[in-house]
């Protein structure tokens, strides 16, 4: 009976590391994909090969806003190209708009790419410039963030969840079980 209480004492103590790690790198990631959006930065997917090798197809860019004002040739941006579409390029040359001097353009070229974007970036159209990346977490994201992922995401954490409280109960029934089976009911006592 002592043997089978160490085990089941071990395997709860296995049970509840590996479910810890778990708990910890669902944070983590919570962390990299929606907590850094409190500091103000921004993730985007890189989906094609247009700045490789700095910033690899699958990986994602953490952009921090900047003040255009401030950018130069050589700096990568990250911008709207159109409504729903986000590029990151460097920056090739800075072209002050002949209207208005308040208004930069900029004349942006991937640094895969053999020519040079074929219009400018208005300032108003720039997001941030990227300060991060983590290679190959892109496919995830992009993975989770559309059915069928977001499906399996969710019931990943409700599996999670499953696994961090089942065994306690588990566990819990079990050590009463073993009382009551030893016929054990508790001290009595008499009131004098």
């Amino acid at each position: 009976m002592l043997h089978d209480s160490y085990m089941t004492r071990t395997l709860k103590n296995i049970w509840n590391i590996a479910t810890s790690i778990l708990v910890v790198l669902v944070v983590l990631l919570a962390l990299a994909l929606v907590g850094v959006r409190l500091a103000g930065i921004q993730v985007f997917t890189v989906l094609s090969g247009s700045m490789e090798p700095q910033y690899p197809v699958g990986s994602l860019i953490y952009v921090k806003q900047v003040d255009y004002k401030q950018l130069e040739a050589g700096d990568v941006i990250t911008f709207l190209l159109a409504e729903d579409l986000v590029a990151t390029h460097r920056i090739v040359e800075v072209v002050p708009d002949e209207n208005d001097p308040n208004t930069m353009l900029y004349r942006t070229k991937g640094d895969a790419n053999d020519t040079v974007d074929g219009s400018l970036v208005h300032n108003k159209n720039v997001i941030g410039s990227p300060i991060f990346t983590i290679p190959k977490l892109g496919y995830f994201v992009d993975y989770i963030q559309r059915p069928p992922g977001t499906y399996v995401a969710i019931a990943s954490a409700a599996i999670l969840l499953a696994l961090v409280l089942l065994p306690e109960l588990f566990f819990r029934s079990e050590k009463d079980s073993n009382t009551k089976k030893s016929g054990y009911q508790g001290a009595h006592f008499r009131k004098d």
